[in-house]
């Protein structure tokens, strides 16, 4: 989202209204969603700066973490990475941050699976001592389900979910069942996307209702006599795909390359690093930012062409902006937190490690889990053998500002859209 977009979005009524229901609203649980562009990242972002209450923020994954400056799920409750038993969920160490909450947010809640929830209501109630739901916590969770799923990472999972929920949802959790009293609000005013044709194809494509026409619709921008614009970016369904686009671009520039090693302190993960830990450059070179700029002169997701390559600094000429110009970057610290009470008892957060890089990375290509989140004004899709699960076509389209922006690899077949029907009765039921 860009920063003008981000303005527009402080002033919106709707925003205010919705975070004057969350803070005065008691403790009735609440799911924010709505379509890839409508904000709901920067509405996170306006209610914990304008909350009064107690609040911390948690994510999925790392990456998701360190994009809404919050700590990850498993590292807050100290969860293990793997099937939770009911026994093995422990009194905390940390009680006093525990009892001092008023509210938890979950950002992406798309990827929290149902016995996670369970996980962490059990949690809550024993170390609040409280049978409430979550312990008597609120609980907000924001995210749009229809983009990327929960990870089921073995046979084992697949199964102790299919024997004990109804779907691996946040919403078939037990304690979401049990006590059905989440209230769900949608954005509705798209920032992303004007067209109103697009805004209807990206539409079928999510509540699953795409005909042959739709179909037939979206494969015009399949036009294999025309090259997508230099500065166009791919987006890939796998990794190894994107990987091979980037260094096959990178060795035909000419000249050597630089290489920028990371400097990570403390407890960070190079496995969920937010830049490449290995930064390989060229003068040429196309890159996206993958973090905001304080000053507001880049955001996550613009690009940009490398012009020079120091030391300790490289100049980079903003693409797709309507006053091209270049600028000078610096490396960057990326603060892994963990939350803790302080003195005089409210909640704040403690570093545990750093990551220092450069806030770039090679973007000829990216996956298409890397593009979540993120906006384009053109946007080459390489699905390679087609989509492989819920969301991915969705997600990969809905990243571009216009249709005409869009540059199919190859015409999308009926099988690359593919649309949970759990998810669409949820929604068809709550909306």
């Amino acid at each position: 989202m860009d920063i003008q977009s981000q303005n527009i979005l402080k002033l919106d009524e709707q925003f205010n209204a919705i975070i004057d229901e969350l803070e005065n609203s008691g403790n009735t649980p609440y799911f924010i969603t709505g379509r890839a562009g409508t904000g709901k990242s920067t509405l996170l972002r306006l209610f914990r700066q304008s909350s009064r209450k107690k609040i911390v923020v948690l994510a999925p994954t790392g990456i998701a973490a360190l994009h809404v400056g919050g700590q990850t799920i498993h590292s807050f409750f100290r969860f293990p990475p793997r099937l939770l038993s009911p026994s093995e969920i422990k009194r905390s160490k940390n009680k006093k941050l525990i009892n001092s909450l008023d509210i938890i947010v979950i950002d992406e809640i798309s990827m929290v699976r149902a016995d996670m929830m369970d996980n962490i209501d059990q949690y809550l109630r024993l170390n609040r001592n409280s049978e409430k739901p979550f312990g008597g916590v609120k609980m907000v969770f924001f995210g749009d389900l229809f983009q990327l799923p929960p990870v089921v990472a073995h046979a084992a999972e697949s199964q102790y979910l299919e024997d004990h929920y109804d779907s691996p949802y946040f919403f078939s959790s037990h304690v979401l069942v049990e006590n059905p009293e989440l209230c769900c609000i949608e954005l509705t005013k798209i920032y992303r996307q004007r067209e109103k044709e697009f805004i209807n194809i990206l539409e079928e494509i999510r509540m699953n209702t795409a005909d042959w026409d739709t179909l037939e619709t979206i494969n015009r921008r399949f036009l294999p006599g025309k090259s997508p614009p230099e500065d166009s970016i791919t987006i890939c369904s796998r990794k190894y795909i994107a990987k091979g686009i980037n260094i096959n671009k990178l060795n035909t520039l000419p000249g050597n390359p630089k290489v920028f090693q990371a400097k990570t302190t403390g407890n960070f993960s190079r496995n969920t690093s937010p830049a490449p830990t290995e930064l390989i450059l060229k003068k040429g070179a196309q890159i996206m930012f993958v973090k905001n700029d304080p000053a507001k002169q880049f955001v996550n997701g613009s690009l940009g062409k490398i012009v020079e390559i120091g030391d300790h600094a490289i100049k980079v000429r903003l693409q797709n902006v309507k006053t091209p110009k270049t600028i000078t970057v610096y490396s960057t610290i990326w603060e892994n937190i963990k939350y803790k009470i302080n003195s005089e008892g409210k909640i704040e957060s403690e570093v545990t490690g750093t990551f220092e890089q450069f806030p770039v990375t090679l973007a000829w290509a990216i996956t298409i889990h890397k593009s979540q989140g993120m906006t384009f004004d053109n946007v080459a899709i390489d699905l390679g053998t087609g989509a492989f699960d819920f969301g991915q076509s969705y997600v990969a389209l809905s990243r571009c500002t216009h249709f005409n922006g869009i540059f199919l690899k190859r015409p999308f077949k009926p099988n690359d859209i593919m649309t949970d029907d759990k998810i669409v009765e949820f929604y068809r039921k709550n909306f």
